[in-house]
Formats: C-alpha cells, structure tokens, sequence
C-alpha cells in the first residue's frame, strides 16, 4: 500500500513533545517499511526520522503548534492559532491524497476527524488518548456510528472512555526491541518517565521513593517547569534525580539499571509506552490500576498494580515489585510488543479499509 503517515501537530519528531504518538509513529512506519509497504511521512518542519525508517519519504511543514487537548479544559472549544500547523498539514494532506491509497492520522484532534466523510482516499484514525474533552468524544462517537472501521485503539480501557456502538478495534503498539538491552542485576534505583505535567502523577512517585529512601531518576519533557518544582519541594533533598529527555538508546540504558519503574497516571492512559520500554529492559513495574497500563502490567509477574492515587498503595507495590523474575519482564514484552507484530496489525486493519473502500 501507498500509505501516507500524518503526524501529530504538538511538535516535530524527535523533540518530545509529541510524547508516545512520536514512539508509535516510528515504530508503525518502521514496521510496514518491512513489511513492504511504501511511506511517506507528513509532519512538523525539523522532524527526524531514524535509520530504521529511512526507506520512508518525509514532508515538513510549518506553522504554529497546536495546544494539547491535555491541558484544556474538558469543555473547551475547538481552536486552531493563527498560522495552524493542524491547517497546513490537512491542506497538503488533502492536496496529496490521489497519490496515496489510505491516509493514517495520528494526531488527537477535532479536525481530521471531521474530516473522514469527506476525503476521497480513506482516511484512517490511531485515536492515541482517551476521554478528555467533550468535543472530541462527539466527533469520535460520531465517527464510531457512521465510519466504524476507520478507527482503531490501543488499549480496551482506553476504548471504554468513548460511545462506541460496536466493539473497538484494539491495535495495541510496538516497539523496536533490538534498542532495549535487558539489565538482569537492578541497583538501588527507583525510576519515572514521562512528560513532566500534572496529569501525569509525579508527585505521587517522588512521595513513594520518599517513604522508601531511595532515589527517584526521572526522564522525560518538562512540561510545566512550576509543577517540577512544586514536587522537589514536596520531597527531602536529593531524592528526585532529573534526566531530562533523553534518546531511547541512553534512556534505556539508564532505565535498565532500576530497581523498579512507577507509573502513577491521575488520568486514563491510552496505553502506556514508558511501561513497554520498562519491561523491555526487565524492569519490573509498579503502577496504578487506571488505563493502558492497568492492561500492559501482569499482577505479580511483570509488575504489582496498587490502588489509584493511594501512595500507601505505590509503596507496598514497590516492595512487592523488587522481587520478581526480571527475565519475565522482557519475555512477556517480546511476546505481545514487538514492533513486527504491531504493524501486522495495523496492517490488518489498513488492508481492510482500503478493500472496504474500493
């Protein structure tokens, strides 16, 4: 198939601020690059692709990013700034798509969503969130009722958070394990990954390796720079250490060496990559009972799941968590997350839709 990959208009490839949607486009145009397919690549101008992906055509575009749907409020309006780059994808999207045979959007916006009666080559949607705005509920239960194949999601929790007349199709997501090395011996290391912003829970993480007196390392995007600082000060000095956002081979390597990752969403995740790239290196994981994660952590083998919010909870899971088999960690991963396996079934389901559609 001529498959044409529209990226997430948050941010270039490669920066961070597109968080998982930047793991999952480049582990999706890896795999059906192998798989045969050919591929070209719509996103931020100063996007990068790597080596992996370098049998795919990239086009740039610029314009002002668009505000994440994380960080409004639930009944907010659609809003496209002055200069969109949402705008400026979707026109050279629009323009381009005789030449292609299926258009895969990855961003979580109102705009190509409404778009999918409209376009005359299918237009296919990897819905990379869950519920968190009411205008994006509406157009993608509006989409579930009139074009239900066109949509796929990653995890079964994060279907739930949405109106679907039918049962969802569930995707999953993949990763390129050659980039993760497992790490069999942990040293006394408590580890958190992710976009440094509310949402995501750190301060809960910072309190559990408090109570326990270890240190927390934590990588990923500062988002919001007060929050950061709200949880240092929550916490005695020295227990948070900050990496920063770091490539995957460096934050592999140093995630390896951890006892135990905590994953402590305070909302439904979609999935739940830093949990994958966790186990990959066969770091146990101690997280919440919300979301993606919740279906990626298997109680007992791979992780311990607690109690949402409860930090008495995260800490006794943490305890639980240090003791089980690291070799089953990466195992389940290899079984159920490779990035081959991903694109075969985002395969599947592209190959539907076209054949539908013709």
């Amino acid at each position: 198939m001529r498959i044409l990959v529209v990226s997430t208009p948050v941010g270039a490839l490669g920066s961070g601020r597109g968080g998982g949607v930047e793991i999952t486009a480049l582990a999706l145009v890896a795999g059906l690059l192998d798989r045969g397919h050919r591929l070209t690549v719509l996103a931020a101008e100063g996007s990068r692709l790597p080596e992996s992906c370098s049998g795919a055509v990239i086009w740039g575009e610029r314009g002002t990013d668009q505000p994440s749907w994380q960080h409004r409020p639930r009944n907010a309006p659609v809003e496209l700034p002055a200069d969109a780059l949402l705008g400026r994808l979707w026109r050279r999207a629009l323009t381009h798509q005789a030449g292609f045979d299926v258009i895969l959007n990855l961003a979580y916006d109102w705009l190509p969503l409404w778009l999918t009666p409209h376009t005359a080559t299918p237009l296919a949607h990897l819905v990379s969130m869950g519920s968190v705005a009411a205008v994006m509920d509406a157009v993608i239960a509006e989409i579930a009722r009139s074009h239900p194949r066109h949509l796929a999601f990653h995890t079964a929790a994060q279907a739930a958070d949405f109106d679907l007349p039918q049962p969802p199709r569930l995707v999953g997501n993949g990763f390129d394990l050659s980039r993760y090395q497992f790490q069999a011996e942990p040293e006394p290391l408590l580890g958190w990954a992710g976009r440094i912003a509310p949402e995501k829970g750190l301060e809960d993480a910072a309190a559990a390796a408090a109570r326990l007196g270890l240190p927390l390392v934590v990588w990923g995007l500062e988002e919001d720079a007060a929050y950061a600082r709200r949880v240092e000060a929550l916490v005695p000095p020295g227990t948070i250490h900050w990496r920063g956002f770091l490539p995957t081979e460096r934050l592999q390597a140093e995630l390896g060496r951890c006892a135990v990752l905590l994953n402590t969403p305070k909302w439904n995740e979609a999935f739940g990559n830093v949990v994958v790239e966790a186990l990959a290196c066969g770091v146990p994981v101690a997280a919440y009972a919300r979301g993606g994660p919740a279906e990626l952590v298997q109680d007992g083998v791979t992780g311990v799941l607690a109690e949402p919010d409860d930090v008495d909870a995260l800490v006794a899971a943490v305890r639980r968590a240090r003791g089980l088999d690291r070799r089953r960690c990466r195992a389940w991963v290899e079984a159920h997350c490779s990035q081959q396996a991903f694109a075969a079934r985002i395969e599947d389901w592209l190959s539907a839709l076209v054949e539908g559609h013709r």
